[in-house]
């Protein structure tokens, strides 16, 4: 299978190409040519697999120049019992109404993230080999928070690569700061940015693109990447997990094949809940795709106000960091998939976004995208009340973002009376936002302590993951703090 520049599609590289290099020229997303199709046939034999066996089968039909012998090589390795507690890597909890949790935070850094991060690290230095690129590889990430963690647990002391993490100094929850800063390898770095989330994707994707930088690189014998969902390797194994989750209910007698299901997903950077956009375009049974967002609801608006997307707004510093994101990067590839591939229109857009900071797309691409999804936002009240509800009625406890999600669809449940069955992804363990979390249960914890782990879990009768509650003895390494405008000078610390 080929890939294309979302903003040059006469541009045309492979799958390893395409997860080397990242970024296409001019600024556009690698993004596959077509959506392979998941048969009848294939589906039925899903069931049976392993998460292992269906991730190598889902990635090799897309990572057409990986065998089949590779890629199952390194999903087992990826998702290895040992990283996430067992063999069950996503489980499905079934609460009440038709509401089934998909758990992505059993992984080392009790995030979602793990679920592609995990395996990230085997596709792109696989890719580097297949390509011929023998120079170190430097690994940029922007974070609101998992992503950071996720990544340097993924690339520590990977040979011939190098990692560093930029994130909003006052943008992470204090349990991810110091997941962050406390990371061991040889070859990580972890840098704090003045700004918001979004200051530091901009740096970093200024960084891609600054021809005077790439050269100083280059001279150095270094190559850049990213770990961010712009990267296809980052995006494609998130597809792998709402085609098991749908076995899962199947195997469960929740649902028969070919019912559909709903998805719902809290939504940032749009990564998570696109990869279930293209599981739906490659025949998964799914009806709408509910995107979830707090106050930070740029999205919100562009689903159910007119596709106008407009980030001149006030960014909100919210319990649910991980979503406080007005640039949503991924949504660029879908409007190249609803569009036909209108290369030219993606750029149009974007350029525009990129000068004005809004663009509105077409009213035809409009109701291609309403068909398909629906959104909704709620604040940080409203996160507490739905953290505090679901431990009283169903003993299940969420974390900020998971919160928003069950908010948003119970929302979206009452506008439109739609039963369907959903499966609503659940992206983090409410260990990583203990404060919040206690909060609205009624009590407050020491969130300057590893101690807020083992107070929660005395307040909820839920244990702590045992990678959040062996933080307590690690030592903080990184406290460096630089504006966003001198992000190139932390690049000395690669070389």
């Amino acid at each position: 299978m080929d890939y294309v520049s979302s903003r040059d599609k006469k541009l045309r590289v492979s799958a390893a190409q395409a997860i080397a290099a990242v970024i296409a020229p001019g600024g556009g997303l690698f993004c596959p040519t077509e959506f392979p199709a998941l048969t009848a046939d294939e589906m039925q034999a899903l069931l049976g697999k392993d998460y292992k066996g269906r991730a190598a089968h889902i990635l090799g039909k897309f990572l057409t120049d990986f065998t089949a012998e590779e890629l199952a090589d390194f999903a087992a390795k990826a998702y290895a019992d040992e990283k996430f507690g067992g063999a069950d890597t996503a489980p499905v909890k079934s609460l009440s109404d038709g509401v089934h949790m998909l758990e992505l935070w059993h992984g080392p850094t009790c995030a979602f993230k793990d679920m592609a991060l995990q395996m990230l690290p085997h596709l792109l230095t696989a890719s580097l080999r297949k390509t011929g690129e023998t120079r170190t590889c430097c690994i940029l990430v922007a974070t609101s928070g998992d992503t950071g963690k996720a990544a340097l647990e993924g690339f520590a002391n990977v040979p011939g690569t190098k990692i560093m993490v930029y994130y909003p100094v006052d943008g992470v929850s204090p349990m991810q700061k110091l997941q962050m800063v406390t990371q061991q390898g040889d070859n990580v770095e972890v840098v704090a940015i003045e700004g918001n989330f979004d200051d530091a994707q901009s740096a970093v994707k200024r960084i891609f693109t600054d021809d005077a930088t790439a050269k100083r690189m280059a001279d150095a014998g270094c190559i850049f990447s990213s770990a961010n969902s712009i990267n296809w390797g980052r995006l494609a194994p998130q597809i792998v997990y709402y085609v098991s989750a749908y076995c899962d209910l199947v195997n469960a007698g929740v649902l028969k094949m070919g019912d559909k299901m709903n998805v719902c997903v809290p939504t940032g950077n749009f990564g998570n809940i696109l990869a279930a956009y293209i599981a739906k375009q490659m025949g998964l049974p799914v009806g709408k795709l509910v995107c979830a967002s707090n106050q930070n609801n740029v999205l919100t608006d562009f689903f159910r106000q007119g596709g106008v997307y407009d980030r001149n707004r006030p960014f909100y510093t919210t319990d649910s960091p991980s979503m406080d994101i007005l640039i949503s990067s991924n949504l660029e590839r879908l409007l190249f998939y609803v569009s036909g591939q209108n290369d030219a229109l993606v750029a149009k857009m974007m350029a525009e976004l990129n000068e004005t900071g809004r663009y509105e797309v077409p009213a035809e691409l409009r109701e291609r995208i309403a068909a398909d999804f629906d959104a909704g936002c709620c604040d940080d009240a409203e996160t507490a009340d739905t953290i505090h509800r679901t431990f009283e009625r169903e003993g299940y406890l969420l974390d900020t973002h998971t919160a928003v999600a069950v908010k948003v669809y119970e929302d979206y449940r009452a506008r439109t009376g739609d039963m369907t069955p959903v499966v609503i992804a659940s992206t983090a363990s409410p260990f990583k936002f203990c404060g919040p979390v206690a909060a609205a249960l009624g009590k407050t914890v020491d969130t300057a302590s590893v101690s807020q782990l083992s107070e929660l879990s005395a307040l909820t009768g839920v244990a702590a993951p045992a990678p959040l509650a062996a933080l307590a003895d690690k030592t903080p390494r990184f406290d460096r703090v630089v504006d966003k405008a001198d992000i190139l000078s932390t690049l000395d610390l690669l070389l």
